[in-house]
């Protein structure tokens, strides 16, 4: 989030549009959820201390490299593809493993994990600006690359956990119905290690493989992939045009930072106490619609926005925009892990986060060609204010048919129980009820000579 302080100062310097600097924020968010799988397949099969340090040690270099800079097509691949990598394979298995640890209080245990965001931005926002005063914007990013070189000693204190349904042996997985049953009772006889176990082995893995990614195909999880699409492109540019806007409205560059730290320590806050609310017993069995309430309040946030123009109301936008939004992202793994279940949660967040990649690959560049063609941001933050409503509204509806059909399932059912005994005159057998169906009607032919033994 503190990339966006750079905004301006990579727009001076290389003497470029909105559009074209604005691909550097662009490039750094998608590479980061676009590479968000690789992240969950390396925790996965090696370990989540692996995947954080060397993402800790991939993004300190992108930012070191960065500082050396000569063209916004050297920060594309540095400050854009190899930090954006970096953050990727930390990310997925930190918020991963917070899931596997949690069970009772997991939405506050997300809220209190996901806060060091806000805290950052908090924090790093005036001090990057501080930063760029003293040493210009190259000294700053070197800084910033040893700072970022910590992510890996926080990676190897990274302790794993194996979880009861991680825990199967290969005749455990021979129990499942892609085998056969002659195979299987030959199997139970032999050892472990015996060569005929050894063959099936790429049977289990394409089983297992499956097993990970079966959640693709359910429903509630394709509604859920629709909406995030929609929910990532209306959030991304509202963190690279904060701080321009409110330089074009007046704002100094000092209260510009101080926005992005108010929206930052603001977002701590949303983090932690919807976090806890959620958990609520109250709340707990209505996460969806909390999820949906804190997106559409920040849609309605972004469409406000061009009508304050001053930093006296730019400051309740920062609070309110920062509360719902650090409220929506901690609620994103528990809405992902009501939906998928925590054995496949690791995969399925690295799906999640893989769709916030094209929105925020597009939507940055689409805000700042708005800017460069109208001459205002208007256009920007509404378009970016209605896809967040849209988003909601979307998962909203789903919803709300899931509950309709299940409540028509459960009449069903309850009709089902109340049938009348059937009842025979020697030849036929009806099923009686009040409103007859075709499956309700059967036609039994009664052998007539085991009737007259009777």
């Amino acid at each position: 989030r503190c990339i966006s302080i750079f905004f301006v100062e990579f727009q001076t310097y290389f003497g470029q549009d909105y559009a074209r600097t604005a691909w550097i924020h662009s490039i750094v968010d998608c590479a980061t959820m676009l590479c968000a799988p690789l992240g969950s397949l390396i925790s996965n099969h090696v370990s989540c201390q692996v995947g954080i340090m060397l993402g800790g040690l991939l993004a300190s270099t992108g930012l070191i490299l960065s500082s050396f800079a000569t063209s916004l097509e050297h920060l594309y691949l540095s400050l854009g593809v190899l930090t954006g990598l970096g953050f990727a394979l930390c990310y997925s298995p930190a918020i991963a493993m917070v899931g596997k640890y949690f069970n009772k209080r997991k939405a506050l245990a997300y809220g209190i994990a996901m806060s060091g965001s806000g805290i950052g931005t908090f924090i790093l926002a005036p001090v990057v600006q501080l930063l760029i005063e003293q040493f210009s914007w190259r000294g700053a990013l070197l800084i910033l690359g040893g700072f970022v070189l910590n992510l890996c000693v926080c990676g190897a204190l990274m302790r794993p956990i194996a979880l009861k349904e991680d825990r199967k042996t290969a005749p455990e997985f021979l129990e499942q119905d892609y085998a056969p049953k002659a195979q299987k009772q030959d199997l139970k006889r032999m050892s472990i290690c015996s060569p005929l176990i050894k063959a099936w082995s790429h049977e289990c893995l394409c089983y297992c493989s499956w097993k990970e990614y079966n959640f693709l195909l359910m429903p509630g999880f394709m509604v859920l992939a629709v909406s995030v699409l929609f929910m990532a492109y209306g959030c991304s540019p509202l963190f690279v045009y904060l701080v321009p806007y409110a330089l074009s409205v007046g704002v100094s560059h000092h209260q510009a930072a101080f926005l992005m730290s108010i929206l930052g320590v603001i977002d701590i806050i949303g983090n932690i106490t919807f976090g806890w609310l959620t958990d609520r017993r109250c709340l707990k069995k209505h996460r969806h619609f909390c999820y949906l309430f804190a997106v559409g309040m920040d849609g309605l946030c972004c469409l406000f926005l061009p009508v304050l123009q001053n930093f006296p109301l730019l400051v309740p936008f920062s609070f309110t925009f920062g509360y719902f939004d650090g409220a929506y992202v901690t609620l994103i793994p528990v809405v992902t892990a009501d939906v998928v279940g925590t054995s496949s949660l690791s995969s399925a967040l690295g799906v999640v986060y893989f769709l916030h990649a094209i929105p925020y690959l597009v939507s940055p560049p689409v805000a700042g060609w708005l800017v460069d063609t109208t001459g205002s941001y208007t256009a920007s933050f509404l378009l970016c204010g209605f896809s967040m409503i849209f988003s909601s509204t979307l998962l909203c509806f789903a919803n709300v048919a899931k509950k309709i059909k299940r409540t028509h399932l459960l009449s069903l059912t309850n009709d089902i129980g109340t049938k009348q005994h059937i009842w025979t005159n020697g030849a036929i057998a009806y099923s009686v009820t009040a409103e007859l169906d075709q499956k309700d009607v059967e036609f039994l032919a009664v052998d007539t000579n085991s009737y007259s033994n009777r």
